[in-house]
């Protein structure tokens, strides 16, 4: 199934660096200190948030049945299709199915699960996707198969690096949720409107990554976790 799924969204190879891509030949960190400092935060913020991981664990298994954390197919870097790990947010399904994408006021999520996605708190277990490589701290968040299979040749650039747990369009769309829940139809909303405006912000971001860029998104992300109108959501 899995080997389906990566030949239907196959990318380019992230090796490849000539004058008819975008993106610039790789630099020292975009070649390994990149990698390098993932591994390094990643398993130092494991260590530091254990306690917080292990309480909003206990609140997960509380708050309803289920499992603790969710994990689902998303495409990573090549194409490769990887196991994301969130916290459970929403109640469990018998048989897996479900709308890929959520908009605010959605029944299937918990109470405690909309503090945790108003926070950002349900994110906190891709730490270790990162450590195992198939994450970045920066990078074109993960998408699912359905979504990605429809990606036009240049869309597919951004399969070409790692994905990762903040990217520009996270900043922008913060509150994507409440924005998708004033459509008649977020599915069409998201596919025609939010997802090519994602894109076309992650292919500026494949295109020069930097240490400098992506100590700057990393702030600009917890600076937006406070920003006035990212209020809790009511339970």
């Amino acid at each position: 199934m899995h080997d389906e799924l990566e030949s239907a969204v196959a990318a380019p190879e992230s090796g490849a660096c000539s004058s008819a891509s975008p993106i610039k030949c790789r630099n020292f960190y975009r070649a390994g200190g990149k990698r390098a400092l993932d591994i390094t935060c990643s398993a130092i913020g494991l260590l530091a948030l254990s306690p917080v991981l292990l309480a909003v664990a206990v609140l997960v298994r509380l708050s309803s049945k289920g499992p603790v954390f969710y994990c689902q197919g998303h495409v990573g870097r090549d194409g490769k299709i990887f196991q994301i790990v969130k916290f459970r947010s929403m109640r469990d399904s018998p048989n897996g199915n479900g709308a890929v994408i959520t908009s605010a006021g959605d029944a299937r999520v918990t109470t405690v699960g909309r503090l945790l996605r108003w926070s950002k708190m349900d994110e906190l277990p891709q730490l270790w996707n990162v450590l195992t490589g198939d994450m970045s701290l920066v990078g074109p968040r993960p998408e699912h198969p359905k979504y990605v299979k429809d990606y036009t040749d240049e869309q597919r650039l951004v399969l070409a690096v790692r994905p990762g747990i903040t990217d520009i369009a996270s900043i922008v769309y913060r509150n994507e949720e409440a924005v998708l829940a004033g459509s008649s139809d977020p599915e069409w909303f998201y596919c025609e409107v939010i997802l090519p405006h994602k894109l076309s912000l992650n292919l500026e971001y494949v295109a020069d990554i930097s240490l400098v860029r992506d100590l700057r998104l990393v702030l600009e992300t917890i600076k937006s976790l406070f920003a006035p109108d990212a209020t809790p959501p009511k339970s």
